[in-house]
């Protein structure tokens, strides 16, 4: 089992040490690097096509971060079928990697299939109480979505013309701004509810109660970042008079959710859900900032990506940390943590008297 769990770890490092080796050869220039591109159904226009910009090389590198760090989190809280959950794991960040490279519809669509997958098993098998009906849930709303995108990938392979499933090609046939709209409300629809956008975000709470610690750092680390980076990879480009035209209702649907999901916070009994929809209003921001088609917009959109996900990552490790020890996850259950635990604390909050003052001064902090 050790051994299983140290080969997990190995092969999460080894991708996150090549990472790096790719921030340190990037360079500060437009356009894809790293690209090849190379035939693999030719006879429909589908290539093997990846490549890393800007865009994608912070989301990939903060994957690659989480993911040691949640199978280290889990070293002594899984203790059943390690292999299998290793083996999900790392198939998780694979797909999730083939997502922020992929250049081709239908590889693009291949690996976000293929992410859902171990996701589901990660809940399913390894998951707290309700662990079924969180992951079904799950896999229901993110196959609807999928289903539409698939859909829009159909039609709009048909309606260009190209005879090609490559982005880039895709982005500069012309689409009838009729269909324009019926596409980017397909696409729109099934990136909205990865984001979760309200009011698509009721699988959220429930996925991340059930699903094990290493699970939720994932799930809200990169995983919701799917939504965001979808709109910036292929709704927008691919469909510019739309979104120009959908900009001001997502607009409206982003601030809803940033009110909604803090104001949904303040009532949680349960600490995981406090989080999660903690998450649908951080999130709401993001999609705030990429309804405003500026640069600006988009890169505090993409800077606010990856902050949530080193942010919400750490607080769902220090949820994990305490329903290790005190095998709950409603907070009337952990009385004063910054009696016990007050570096613990100061990590939570990031704000607490000193954690060295005295007994006295710690027991008033925590009664008043």
């Amino acid at each position: 089992m050790r051994t299983q769990k140290l080969l997990g770890m190995g092969m999460a490092l080894v991708v996150f040490g090549l990472s790096l080796g790719m921030l340190a050869a990037f360079q500060s220039i437009p356009g894809m690097q790293f690209e090849v591109n190379r035939p693999w159904l030719p006879q429909y226009g589908i290539a093997y096509h990846i490549g890393v910009d800007g865009l994608s090389l912070w989301l990939i590198i903060l994957l690659s971060f989480l993911t040691p760090i949640s199978l280290l989190a889990s070293w002594h809280s899984i203790d059943s079928r390690v292999r299998e959950f290793n083996v999900f794991m790392l198939l998780l960040e694979a797909g999730m990697i083939g997502v922020f490279v992929s250049l081709d519809l239908f590889l693009f669509y291949i690996f976000w299939e293929a992410m859902l997958i171990p996701m589901y098993f990660l809940i399913g098998i390894w998951g707290h109480e309700r662990r079924i009906y969180a992951a079904v849930k799950f896999f229901l709303y993110t196959m609807a979505g999928s289903v539409l995108m698939l859909v829009g990938f159909l039609v709009l392979y048909r309606a260009t013309g190209s005879q090609s499933f490559d982005l880039a090609v895709l982005a500069r046939s012309p689409v009838d701004p009729a269909l324009q709209m019926w596409l980017f409300a397909a696409f729109g629809v099934a990136f909205a509810i990865k984001v979760p956008m309200f009011p698509f975000h009721t699988w959220l709470p429930d996925a991340h109660v059930e699903a094990p610690t290493a699970g939720s750092v994932i799930l809200a680390g990169v995983l919701l970042k799917m939504g965001g980076y979808g709109f910036l990879r292929l709704a927008i480009p691919l469909f510019p008079d739309a979104a120009a035209r959908f900009a001001p209702w997502i607009g409206v649907l982003a601030v809803i959710g940033i009110i909604y999901g803090a104001l949904v916070s303040l009532v949680q009994t349960d600490m995981k859900k406090l989080v999660a929809y903690s998450s649908v209003s951080h999130l709401g921001f993001v999609m705030l900032g990429i309804a405003s088609l500026t640069s600006t917009g988009v890169v505090g959109a993409v800077y606010q990506m990856v902050n949530h996900g080193i942010s919400t990552g750490a607080l769902f490790l220090c949820v994990g940390m305490l329903y290790d020890r005190r095998h709950t996850h409603l907070i009337s259950e952990f009385g004063g943590i910054k009696t016990v635990m007050p570096w613990f604390s100061a990590l939570f909050l990031g704000s607490v008297s000193p954690p060295w003052g005295s007994r006295a001064s710690t027991a008033s902090w925590a009664s008043s």
